[in-house]
């Protein structure tokens, strides 16, 4: 039950960012006066609707996207043709040419068959291709910058209210021998008994100072002990609210480490036996932009190289090699999700932030991916808006006749390309999810 906790919990997550991310679409459309005939959650069969003013807000069956539908998003021909005309100019096309000419074509009277029928003159209202160039990016940046608004309100949250899993000075657990490098198993009178468990040191004790060297964190105690080596040392413990003092004598063990050149070798390192309990440790809100920004360009650098990490899956899921943890599906989210809830490693406040932070990051990937310049993406329109822009300021530089908006009806065979290869996407992520998923623990 806990395990499909998490995923209702992931799955109503990015529900939310999906109708807030709409939203951002929809609030900058209406205040420019954009006929809005629809904002739907999801595809397929409608569950619920409702109708306020021009618009028809609704729930539809499939969960895996949503949509807000404006008046106009493609300029319409410039010149009309008649029944007869366009039937013979759609009789003379032949081959592939012919095939793109009619999906541009059929796109633009669509859109100009759209704007005659829903748009009267003097109710106030415009067609998409109608605004300028400013605020036809703002009503295309809204929904990807929702995302972003919501990815950092989440990491500000966990920062400064739940905090950072960080490592402590507090014993979490004394180890009762020394084991061989690379063994684990449990230990045997012949094992020779743990520094740690030897000196007396128990679970739950905070490490104060170490060799006289004060000791505030887990970096500073690891610290003392390398400096230390295996030479006897006084340790003062906080036990019970009262200052214990303790003798420990490290032990020196091999144990592996990787070199300057990435190799791994055994090397002797002085070893106690106590292992580091991890709290949440708030952080201060100064400290959340350098972290949104590191997400931020870590996932674009996970976008501009899909291409090679989805083959790299395809070879993982079929091949039975290592699979790229850094790309997954849905399914593959909710399993984390419901890996988290079930966890018995962590805490309640441990779980909430790893979940806060699934949703933060996938919230990141809406922004980026929306950003790619290509139709039906955010990006795409937001480009033809930056090129309208451009060329119609050329024109007025250079004394021309306004060219008008953007035909980016020409765009839509290449769309058709996109939204195939992005369910094609889809589909193998399912299947890597289910056949080779990636684990949190």
């Amino acid at each position: 039950m806990d395990f499909w906790w998490g995923v209702l919990v992931i799955a109503f997550g990015l529900i939310v960012s999906i109708a807030l991310h709409e939203i951002g679409h929809l609030v900058p459309a209406k205040l420019f006066k954009v006929k809005v005939t629809q904002y739907f959650v999801g595809f397929g069969r409608t569950l619920w609707s409702t109708r306020r003013g021009d618009t028809e807000y609704g729930i539809k069956m499939l969960p895996l996207g949503g949509y807000v539908r404006m008046i106009g998003m493609f300029p319409p021909a410039r010149e009309q043709l008649s029944d007869d005309a366009r039937y013979e100019a759609h009789q003379r096309r032949r081959g592939l040419r012919g095939t793109i000419e009619a999906i541009v074509d059929d796109t633009r009277e669509a859109s100009g068959a759209e704007v005659a029928d829903e748009i009267r003159p003097g109710d106030g209202r415009k067609a998409f291709y109608q605004l300028t160039m400013p605020r036809k990016l703002a009503v295309m940046f809204g929904g990807p910058v929702m995302n972003l608004i919501i990815s950092t309100v989440l990491f500000a949250v966990i920062f400064t209210g739940l905090g950072i899993p960080t490592w402590t000075n507090r014993v979490a657990a004394v180890s009762e021998c020394v084991l061989p490098a690379g063994e684990s198993r449990e230990c045997t009178a012949d094992d020779p008994v743990a520094p740690a468990a030897e000196a007396g040191l128990l679970d739950g004790d905070e490490v104060v100072s170490w060799a006289g060297h004060p000791v505030e964190d887990w970096e500073d105690l690891t610290a003392a002990i390398d400096a230390g080596g295996a030479t006897e040392v006084e340790v003062v413990v906080l036990r019970d609210g009262d200052e214990v003092a303790l003798s420990v004598t490290p032990t020196l063990v091999e144990r592996p480490v990787t070199d300057a050149q990435g190799q791994t070798v055994l090397t002797e390192q002085p070893f106690v036996g106590i292992n580091a309990s991890r709290e949440l440790q708030p952080e201060p809100i100064t400290a959340v932009p350098g972290h949104v920004w590191q997400v931020f360009t870590g996932t674009v650098e996970i976008v501009l190289t899909l291409p090679q990490r989805l083959v790299s899956i395809a070879q993982s899921t079929f091949g039975g090699t290592e699979r790229d943890p850094n790309v997954v599906g849905l399914i593959g989210v909710g399993r984390m999700g419901g890996e988290v809830t079930s966890s018995e490693a962590l805490t309640t406040a441990e779980q909430s932030a790893v979940m806060l932070n699934i949703l933060a990051s996938l919230n990141m990937a809406l922004f980026v991916f929306n950003m790619v310049p290509l139709l039906p993406l955010d990006g795409g329109h937001i480009a033809g808006a930056l090129f309208e822009g451009i060329r119609r300021r050329l024109a007025a530089l250079t004394g021309r006749k306004d060219p008008g908006p953007a035909d980016t009806a020409k765009l839509m065979p290449v769309t058709y390309v996109v939204v195939v290869l992005l369910a094609g996407m889809s589909i193998m992520l399912a299947i890597a999810d289910i056949v080779n998923p990636v684990t949190l623990f």
